[in-house]
């Protein structure tokens, strides 16, 4: 694993070993061992670049307040401490009486994995759970592969399939009962691990990702007149409009370019961005460019990179 910045003062460092789930746990299958790692102990070690993400994700919290905020939060500074292309993020529901999970995500992923990690029934989420809840709440990193979940399970071989080696989790729960959960966060990225640091910067980050969290489900809740929306966005037949060229600009936005460093990407004018990205709006019916962002992700209209795309025809 390689350190997080090149300016910083962190050397190379192993991916965290994993945590395996107890079997007093939720009623899962034993497991022989908990190779856990030890998260660092202190903010010490904290380079500056990542001292200014963590003030500038703290600073950012207090304004999301839509599923579409939270989206762009995650994507923005806090990807330097947490970086992952998959967020599963959930939150006890007292009128349904369970955990009720939805994903982020800035790739492409394949609907069967979409469907068991937002599912709190399922033997990959009930068993990254019973491994957080064995480190007593400790952030956890959850290897798919882990001799809990059977070689044989179809969970797996879907994780596996689409390059999820290691989810990332760590929760709130209520105090001194760690197994009834308030809120629950699986980060992860194709065949990537995440390093002993970064279970540091979960645990610093974690009550931030809490309240901003429970905050969008509060005025989700509120503006529906009390029922939750549907957790991803019907597809609509707007994202067909959107050319090669808008999908272009979009993804730059995603990426956190502003006009004027967009338009030197793309060979074009800051005015033509901005054009385009007033056309855009209009065609996802969103009232900002972080809303289009995430409206063009729920409907697939980003898969790929924003570098590789410079060559697309412009339309």
């Amino acid at each position: 694993m390689t350190a997080h910045g090149p300016n910083g003062s962190m050397q190379p460092t192993a991916p965290c070993t994993v945590s395996s789930a107890p079997a007093s746990v939720m009623g899962l299958p034993a497991t022989t061992t908990d190779r856990s790692a030890p998260m660092p102990e202190s903010a010490a070690a904290l380079n500056p670049a990542h001292a200014e993400a963590l003030v500038r994700v703290i600073e950012g919290a207090p304004q999301v307040r839509r599923r579409y905020h939270f989206f762009m939060w995650t994507q923005a500074a806090l990807q330097q401490l947490l970086p992952h292309k998959l967020l599963i993020a959930g939150a006890y529901q007292r009128g349904r009486k369970e955990l009720v999970l939805e994903a982020f995500h800035n790739i492409a992923v394949p609907q069967p994995v979409l469907s068991l990690l937002c599912d709190a029934r399922s033997q990959a989420v009930l068993l990254a759970q019973a491994a957080w809840v064995g480190r007593r709440g400790q952030p956890t990193c959850f290897d798919v592969a882990s001799d809990a979940m059977p070689e044989t399970s179809a969970e797996r071989s879907a994780l596996q399939t689409a390059g999820y080696v290691q989810l990332l989790v760590h929760g709130v729960a209520r105090p001194q009962r760690v197994n009834e959960i308030e809120s629950f966060f699986m980060l992860a990225s194709p065949d990537r691990e995440a390093s002993p640091h970064e279970l540091l910067y979960f645990d610093l980050l974690l009550p931030h990702l809490h309240n901003a969290y429970l905050r969008v489900q509060a005025v989700e809740r509120e503006l529906s007149n009390g029922v939750l929306p549907p957790r991803r966005p019907e597809p609509s037949t707007s994202g067909t409009l959107i050319t090669a060229r808008e999908k272009q600009i979009l993804r730059w936005v995603r990426d956190g370019k502003n006009n004027q460093q967009i338009g030197e990407v793309l060979d074009i004018s800051p005015l033509t961005v901005k054009n385009h990205i007033q056309k855009i709006l209009r065609k996802l019916g969103a009232t900002n460019r972080a809303q289009a962002v995430a409206k063009a992700i729920a409907m697939n209209l980003l898969a790929g990179s924003a570098v590789g795309d410079v060559g697309e025809t412009a339309v």
